[in-house]
This record gives structure tokens, C-alpha cells and sequence, in this order.
């Protein structure tokens, strides 16, 4: 099964992740043992990873870059902002994945999935973070974290 093919998606939003507040419960949340398949076994929790993805490559007229990624966002409805130059550019969002590696794998998936569907120009990936949502709270909270994704959506560098 793909990662996040049986989660459910978070209904609250909050001000600095898009998500409920960092203490808060998200709708859809569970703690562990208390969710179980249809013959009484333990099913893996869900959790939230922050992604941040970087790509870059031969440059592109910015029109065509600024239009690819805004149908990635149409088409990943949890891109929370990007920001592009002509010659690489940077996605941030939420993913909701069992653990860090079937974060990572759909994050390392996701420009290659959607180059020809969104028009993507045909960079690669340079650059990769997976980070919790609790270490991204942390790292707020201690001012060294990433800059608040708004305004959300497409902007340029």
C-alpha cells in the first residue's frame, strides 16, 4: 500500500503550519493502539512530516515555471508554497506518511510524477528534508526554523 493511501486528512487549520496548533489534536489523529485493522491487529499511526523539496536545473522561462507549479499545487492540494527562479525552485508542504521513509519516498516521487501531467521543466531533485511536525514546531518556537509558508502559493524567489 502507498504511503498515506488510508489516512485521514486533517480538517483543522492553524496560522503556522496550515494544521491545527502544535498542541492541539488534529481530527483523524490517533494514538497508538488505539487504531486497529478489520481482524483486531495494530495498524501503523500516521504522522505529519514537514517536506521540503529543491530542484533545480537548465533555466526555463519563468511563466512556464510559475504555470507548472501552480497546477502542482492544484494537483497536490497540500503544497503549502513554492517559490521558483528561473533555473531551480523550492515546494514546502505536509505530508502524512507511517514514518520518515514513506515520507521521503513520496516526497522523492512527487516532481517526477507530476513533470508531465503539471509541465514541469525537467530538473532534479538537489535537495531534500523530511522533518516532523513537532521538530518543525521546535525549531519555531526556537527562531531558527523555516520561514512561515505565507502567503501560500507560487511565488518567486
Amino acid at each position: 500500500m502507498d504511503a498515506g493511501a488510508d489516512f485521514e486528512r486533517p480538517a483543522d487549520l492553524g496560522s503556522q503550519d496550515g494544521l491545527a496548533p502544535a498542541g492541539g489534536s488534529l481530527r483523524g489523529e490517533r494514538e497508538a493502539g488505539e487504531d486497529t485493522g478489520p481482524h483486531g491487529e495494530e495498524r501503523a499511526v500516521s504522522r505529519l512530516w514537514h517536506i521540503t523539496l529543491c530542484v533545480s536545473g537548465a533555466e526555463t522561462p519563468l511563466k512556464e515555471v510559475r504555470r507548472g507549479l501552480e497546477q502542482l499545487a492544484h494537483d497536490h492540494p497540500f503544497l503549502l508554497t513554492s517559490r521558483y527562479a528561473k533555473d531551480h525552485a523550492e515546494i514546502r508542504y505536509w505530508e502524512e506518511a507511517r514514518d520518515l521513509h514513506d515520507a521521503a519516498a513520496v516526497a522523492l516521487r512527487l516532481w517526477g510524477e507530476h513533470r508531465s501531467t503539471a509541465k514541469l521543466p525537467p530538473w532534479e531533485i538537489v535537495g531534500l528534508e523530511v522533518i516532523d511536525r513537532e521538530t518543525y514546531h521546535q525549531r519555531i518556537a526556537e527562531g531558527y526554523g523555516p520561514p512561515p509558508a505565507t502567503p501560500v502559493g507560487v511565488h518567486p524567489f
